[in-house]
């Protein structure tokens, strides 16, 4: 199923996909703040560390199924398989945007 993402968004997931941790860190703003795993990373650099390390340690595949509006965050559950422990399985991204970045991401069962 495809689904409209915002511009931001759609290059986060992009970013993901190529694996770069440059590239996804660039999608935020300076000092957003990510949650994930039961860690918070804030900033730029500490978000690039993550998804780097994220990417180099697991191979995986995600694909957004469906976007919602809550308030100030946008959640777009996506379902991801890969060679992590618990795959498959559907996970929500909780969006914060701020301008054409993103300011706050969180990651949730």
């Amino acid at each position: 199923m495809v689904i409209q993402l915002p511009k931001v968004i759609s290059g986060y997931f992009a970013a993901d996909k190529d694996s770069s941790g440059g590239a996804v860190a660039e999608c935020f703003t300076e000092t957003a703040v990510v949650k994930d795993e039961g860690n918070t990373y804030t900033g730029r650099e500490a978000i690039r560390r993550w998804k780097t390390e994220a990417t180099t340690k697991y191979t995986y595949t995600v694909e957004p199924f469906s976007i919602v509006t809550e308030g100030d965050r946008i959640r777009v559950t996506s379902h991801v398989v890969g060679d992590f422990p618990g795959s498959p399985v559907d996970l929500r991204y909780f969006f914060v945007l701020e301008g054409d970045k993103i300011a706050g991401l969180e990651i949730t069962l």
